[in-house]
């Protein structure tokens, strides 16, 4: 493991996006590592396409919008 230097903007937007997403700070600076990685590495697809695929490819299985209700 190693240490990251990032400036202290994009340090403080991490730490706004964790409490949102309720993950920790590197937690979130993880995912976001992750999914911009895999953004450049499948330019074609949008970024709700690279999320659905890595949640499948982890075995999540989401309800069909229709199936939702409030």
């Amino acid at each position: 493991m190693g240490i990251v230097n990032i400036d202290d903007e994009l340090h403080d937007q991490i730490r706004k996006a964790s409490a949102v997403a309720c993950r920790s700070i590197n937690a979130q600076a993880a995912f976001w590592i992750k999914i911009g990685m895999l953004c450049e590495m499948n330019p074609a697809l949008s970024f709700n396409e690279v999320v659905a695929r890595e949640l499948r490819a982890a075995g999540v299985e989401a309800p069909s919008a229709r199936t939702v209700t409030a």
